[in-house]
This record gives structure tokens, C-alpha cells and sequence, in this order.
């Protein structure tokens, strides 16, 4: 049997046991840990799961064509992590990326606008249940093991703002502003001018009421506009989590867009998920189910496409558990709400997030998966020369005193 043989190299450590229709019973692993148990229902998601796991195996979970009997999913997702070390990294082949590319990533105007929506035009009601109040729905920056994610997420807003040495008066466009809170906090923090630009039309009308609430609409201003369609200049750009939706075929037309709206002494940011090892595929499930259109770039994509663009890297900054991290807290805190967000949606919703948000933590605890922080300027002495500023701006940032009215 396919699946037998498969499971057979691929759990080695841990105790899984399939039961599959009919009855049969199969045990991998070494016997170590709990044990953990499921069972396909049916011949024909056999079929399914073993003709294609990355796939069917999601699918069957929301389905009810696996069923857990023993643990929950994040039980069975973490053993199925922990021995992705006994499986080699598939490469894809370099024809194979060029026709998904333009398949699946080339994200026209209008097919990006349904792909943003597909994910981010959920409830924000749905958002807030398992995010920290300010909505930061990216990677957290973790100061210390033990912070809270609400102060690991104010970390992450510093940790940017001073990569950016954003200041009062300096024009800032926030790409992919999501529900508004960092282009509040660099108003409200740094003094800047914002402009914050979505495709969500749910994410535009919460970042535009909070502004509002906040009396700093005119300080930070909020529209449902594409990257590409943007008029300059800007003293200062940040991205952060959008560049993951942008495809890779418009990796060049993003980064000449980005030096053709910064000003000779601008600095733009870019914070953006990343694989360690290489160009490869989106995972099919989190393509077809959360984030069509998405892709995860390798570094070694992304540099050349800012080196044609003539901008200049000062600065690279690898968050590795961060993010692993960050998906714990989302997941706990889903987990907690499950029976209210169940009421929101529905079970299958639910058991379609859990899936999503347990496979995305393994994929930075025990994949390739890292986030990048790109610093670029169009000039070489645009910042300083050592990176001492970041944490001394940080650490005045975190005075409350220092807050700009």
C-alpha cells in the first residue's frame, strides 16, 4: 500500500496509528510519546491522502474523512513535524515554477483584489478573537521567551519604526496596512504622515473608523488601492506581511515600484516570510484554501529584483522562531474562542483554521520557513553606519513621554 510505505519512512520517531476502513490497524514510529491516533473513514479518501497528502490530507480533516481519535490536531500535526527531519526537501524543478507562476501568482489587478479578499474580507469580529487588540495579524518580535504577545507586537511596531528612523513630517506609505495599526503608530509615535493602502475592504473600513476614533484621519489616511497604482514620492516605505501575496512574476514591478515612489534619501522596510532553502512551491492546501495567489519567497529571488530595481540593501535582519511563536499564541487563543468563532462561521471553518494554523507553526519550527527584514535606500550613507540606532530608538520609543500628539 502506497500510504503504508510512505508513513513508514516518514514517521520514525513518536507513535501514530492509522486505522483505516475496515477496520485495519497500522502503527509507525518508535513507540516514544504519546500516542496518537486517527482514522480515515472511507476507500475513497484513502485514496485521496495517499495519491496526495498534501492536499487531501487537509481536506480531509475539514471533511470529516480523518478523523482524530486519540490527541487533537495539534498533537498530530507536531509528530508529523517533528519528523519532517527524515524526509529530503523536494526541489522544484525550474519549468514547473515557471507555468504555476503564471497559473496561480500572476495577480492582475482584479484577481489580487478577489485573492485578498478571499482571506482578509472575513469578519474582523472573527480576526479579533484570537489577535492581539491592535489586529497585527504578522510575525510578533519576541524580547524576551516569555513576553506576552501584545508586547511582543508593540516590539515588532518599534523594531520597525526604527529601522525606518522615521521622524515628524516624513511622508510614510504603509503597503499592505492591514486594520491600521502600525500606520496609527507611526502617526501617532513617530509624527509621520501615513498612507496606509489595502485591497480588503473589511481591513479599510476598520483601519479608516479607527483613525477616525483616534482624531488622526488626517495623519493617517487609509484607501483600497493596488501597489502598483500608487503616486509619489515617500520618505519613507513599509511592507510588512504583504509581499507573501505580491506573486513572483511581479517580483521586479514591486521593487521598481518601490524606488520609483521612495525620494533620494528615503529608507523603505519590507518584512515578509521567507524559506531558508531555496525557490519552491506553495504547500497546495494553503494555496487552495488560504492564501491563493500567495507565495513564499527564497532571498535569493528577492535580491536580484531589488539590485535590477537600484536599490541598496543596508540592512538584513533573519527572525527565525518568531513566527513559530506568534502562531502558538494565534492558535491557543483560536482554540479558546472555538465554540464563538464556530458560531461565526461554521465547524468546518473552524477545523479548516485549526489545520491552517497548526501546519504554519511547523513550518517555522521544524520547516525552512523564516522572516526576512530588508532595509533599503536609494543612497549609501541614507542610514548609519552601525546598527547601534535600533535599539536606542527602540528603547526611546518605549517611553511614553517620547509619544508625538
Amino acid at each position: 500500500m502506497a500510504l503504508q510505505a510512505y508513513l513508514r519512512k516518514a514517521i520514525r520517531t513518536g507513535q501514530l496509528k492509522v486505522r483505516l476502513p475496515g477496520g485495519t490497524l497500522l502503527e509507525f514510529g518508535d513507540g516514544s510519546g504519546p500516542p496518537i491516533s486517527v482514522s480515515i473513514t472511507s476507500p475513497a479518501w484513502l485514496t485521496r491522502i495517499a495519491s496526495n497528502p498534501g492536499l487531501a490530507l487537509g481536506e480531509a480533516y475539514m471533511d470529516g474523512g480523518l478523523v482524530l481519535e486519540q490527541g487533537g490536531i495539534w498533537d498530530f500535526a507536531e509528530l508529523v513535524g517533528r519528523n519532517f527531519v527524515h524526509r529530503p526537501p523536494k526541489r522544484a524543478s525550474w519549468l514547473a515554477r515557471q507555468v504555476l507562476d503564471w497559473r496561480l501568482q500572476a495577480n492582475a489587478r482584479a484577481t489580487a483584489r478577489r485573492n485578498v479578499a478571499h482571506h482578509y474580507d472575513l469578519s474582523v469580529e472573527f480576526y479579533r478573537r484570537f489577535l492581539d487588540p491592535d489586529l497585527q495579524y504578522s510575525c510578533a518580535y519576541f524580547p524576551r521567551p516569555d513576553a506576552a504577545l501584545e508586547e511582543a507586537q508593540v516590539a515588532k511596531k518599534r523594531h520597525l519604526l526604527a529601522k525606518l528612523l522615521v521622524g515628524p513630517g516624513h511622508r510614510v506609505l504603509d503597503i499592505g496596512c492591514g486594520w491600521g495599526g502600525l500606520g496609527l503608530t507611526l502617526a501617532e509615535e513617530a509624527g509621520a504622515e501615513v498612507d496606509g493602502i489595502t485591497l480588503s475592504t473589511e481591513q479599510l473600513a476598520t483601519a479608516q473608523a479607527r483613525a477616525e476614533a483616534a482624531g488622526m484621519a488626517q495623519r493617517a489616511r487609509f484607501s483600497l488601492t493596488d501597489y502598483r497604482d500608487v503616486e509619489g514620492p515617500y520618505d519613507r516605505i513599509v511592507s510588512v506581511g504583504m509581499f507573501e501575496h505580491v506573486g513572483r512574476p511581479n517580483f521586479q514591478a514591486y521593487f521598481d515600484q518601490v524606488a520609483r515612489l521612495l525620494t533620494d534619501d528615503g529608507v523603505a522596510v519590507i518584512h515578509s516570510i521567507g524559506r531558508s532553502e531555496g525557490p519552491n512551491f506553495t504547500q497546495p492546501w494553503i494555496a487552495k484554501y488560504i492564501f491563493p495567489g500567495g507565495y513564499i519567497p527564497a532571498l535569493s529571488e528577492v535580491l536580484p529584483a531589488v539590485e535590477r530595481a537600484g536599490l541598496i540593501v543596508t540592512d538584513v535582519e533573519i527572525l527565525r522562531l518568531h513566527y513559530a511563536d506568534t502562531l502558538r499564541c494565534w492558535r491557543e487563543r483560536f482554540m479558546a474562542q472555538r465554540q464563538e468563532i464556530a458560531a461565526l462561521y461554521d465547524e468546518r471553518f473552524c477545523r479548516m483554521w485549526e489545520f491552517y494554523l497548526c501546519i504554519s507553526e511547523l513550518a517555522f519550527r521544524y520547516r525552512d520557513h523564516m522572516v526576512f527584514q530588508l532595509q533599503l535606500a536609494k543612497r549609501i550613507d541614507a542610514v548609519p553606519l552601525t546598527r547601534d540606532y535600533i535599539g536606542e530608538t527602540e528603547s526611546r520609543l518605549a517611553r511614553p513621554e517620547r509619544r508625538v500628539a
